[in-house]
């Protein structure tokens, strides 16, 4: 994959949450290990692992914009960059949730972090 193609799969975090603000049709999906996900996610998102996407791509909405989010953004890559190859307008947060937190943007639930993975 080109270096061009890639940088369009990627967007900021400060993007994705007034995307998140604006546009109730996004759809945004964690895509990391539960353990991960509950020790903090992003309100609104959908939990599906990313070993689990290929059986579950289907209940997304394939007319509907998708940003995958994951701890530092290589599995929401490799997830947007998936969906892509299927004709779905799919992207990753850059820098994952330890950059949404770097950024002061919230979690849940109260107290929510960023687990290691």
């Amino acid at each position: 994959m080109s270096a061009a193609r890639t940088s369009d799969i990627a967007i900021d975090p400060a993007r994705v949450a007034a995307w998140l603000q604006d546009d109730s049709t996004l759809q945004l999906i964690d895509v990391r290990e539960p353990y991960e996900r509950e020790a903090g996610y992003i309100a609104g998102s959908r939990h599906i692992e990313l070993t689990k996407l290929p059986s579950e791509a289907a209940t997304l909405d394939s007319d509907r914009p998708v940003v995958f989010y994951c701890r530092v953004g290589s599995r929401s890559t490799m997830a947007a960059q998936a969906l892509r190859a299927t004709g779905i307008d799919a992207y990753s947060m850059d820098g994952g949730l330890v950059r949404w937190v770097s950024e002061q943007r919230p979690l849940e639930p109260d107290g929510g972090y960023v687990a290691d993975h």
